[in-house]
């Protein structure tokens, strides 16, 4: 119906506005996140949060620069495959943010891995579960000890470098599982240093 006054035409508008407030397109659009995704996110923010205040305390305790948290001089770890790296501040993050990864992986079985990543995707302290001795035998470490490696694959770059307020990703694990990759990012001082990644099973 063609409209052929002011009245008509602003009536129009009306309409179509509230057809668009009440077809659900807003719920629509958050159809993809399911009730566990959403409980994930929330707790991924909470561990960031946690997280990023230990960083902050390496720098105010005088135990890093903001320039050695930034890091990337990756210094090669020998006989290690895949290649595991050490940098200037790995081995502060193993002393403080552990335990917090940790708290966060026990809070549900389908939980699979909480980590921090940098901007490059290098993960320097994993969970406790996924830091292992290694053993020699390339199957069993590379399920159980998987610290310390560059994760820099398509997902995982994408959620190391995700500034958004959240990324949601499916993630093919090279231990064969596929699973949801959840990822929050993690700024120092204004600066993105990497991100949260929470991977789970819905």
């Amino acid at each position: 119906m063609k409209c052929s006054n002011h009245f008509c035409r602003r009536a129009c508008i009306l309409f179509v506005v509230l057809l668009l407030l009440n077809c659900g397109l807003p719920a629509m659009a958050q159809e993809k996140y399911t009730a566990f995704d959403l409980k994930i996110r929330e707790r991924a923010m909470a561990c960031r949060d946690q997280v990023t205040a230990e960083l902050k305390k390496l720098i105010t305790g005088n135990k890093l620069t903001l320039a050695q948290l930034f890091d990337t001089f990756y210094i090669p770890i020998p006989d290690t495959d895949p290649q595991k790296y050490h940098t200037q501040y790995d081995r502060y993050t193993d002393e403080t943010i552990r335990i917090i990864l940790d708290k966060y992986l026990a809070q549900d079985d389908r939980i699979k891995f909480v980590v921090a990543v940098d901007r490059n995707g290098y993960l320097p302290t994993h969970n406790s579960k996924y830091s292992k001795p290694l053993t020699g035998n390339g199957d069993y470490d590379t399920k159980n000890n998987r610290t310390k490696r560059m994760f820099n694959d398509r997902t995982g770059l994408a959620a190391a470098r995700n500034e958004k307020p959240f990324l949601l990703q499916s993630y093919s694990r090279d231990t064969g599982e596929v699973m949801m990759d959840l990822s929050v990012p993690i700024h120092i001082e204004g600066k993105h240093w990497g991100s949260i990644r929470f991977g789970y099973q819905r």
